[in-house]
C-alpha cells in the first residue's frame, strides 16, 4: 500500500510591498538551488523579499535580490545572503516568460516563498508597474475596505 502525500504548504516571507507596486497578472511556481546552510535559515524563517526580481539570462532563470541571511550555527562554510539563486522552471515556462518579460513594462516579481512537501518553493508573478494614480485608488479602496471592515463589527455588537 501507499501512502498519498498530502500537499503541505507552509510560508517563509511575502512580498506585499509586490502587491502594492505592481499590477500583478500570470503567476508560476518555481523551485531553488539552495546550499544547505540556506535552507536552515529558511526553516528558521530568516528571508526577504522586498528588492527581489527574477532575471532570464542564456536560457535560465535567476532569483536576484532575495536576502536570505547567514545560518547562525554554521562553524564555516555559510552563504553570501545576497548571491543569484537559481530557479526551477520548465524551457518552456522560460520561453514565454522571456517573450514577455521583454516587452514594454512587465518584470518578473517573487511574491513568496514557501515550503512544499519539503522543499522550497517560489511563487512569480508576471508584473506590470503601477502609475502613481494607480496606487492612490489602492489606497483608498483599501482604506474604504477597512472602513467597511469596522462599520460591520461595530453593527454586530
Amino acid at each position: 500500500m501507499s501512502a498519498k502525500r498530502t500537499e503541505e504548504e507552509r510560508v517563509i516571507c511575502q512580498n506585499r510591498k509586490a502587491r502594492f507596486e505592481y499590477e500583478l497578472g500570470d503567476r508560476y511556481e518555481a523551485g531553488l538551488v539552495l546550499l544547505g546552510t540556506e535552507v536552515k535559515s529558511l526553516r528558521m524563517g530568516k528571508a526577504n523579499l522586498v528588492d527581489a526580481y527574477a532575471k532570464i539570462e542564456h536560457g535560465e532563470a535567476f532569483l536576484v535580490g532575495a536576502h536570505i541571511s547567514p545560518y547562525v550555527n554554521a562553524a564555516y562554510g555559510n552563504h553570501d545572503p545576497q548571491r543569484r539563486r537559481k530557479l526551477l522552471l520548465r524551457k518552456k515556462e522560460i520561453g514565454k516568460l522571456l517573450g514577455k518579460v521583454q516587452e514594454r513594462g512587465h518584470s518578473l516579481v517573487p511574491l513568496r516563498l514557501y515550503f512544499k512537501n519539503g522543499r522550497v518553493k517560489a511563487e512569480l508573478a508576471l508584473a506590470k508597474g503601477k502609475k502613481l494614480h494607480d496606487k492612490r485608488q489602492s489606497m483608498k479602496e483599501a482604506d474604504s475596505r477597512r472602513e467597511l471592515g469596522r462599520a460591520l463589527k461595530d453593527l454586530g455588537r
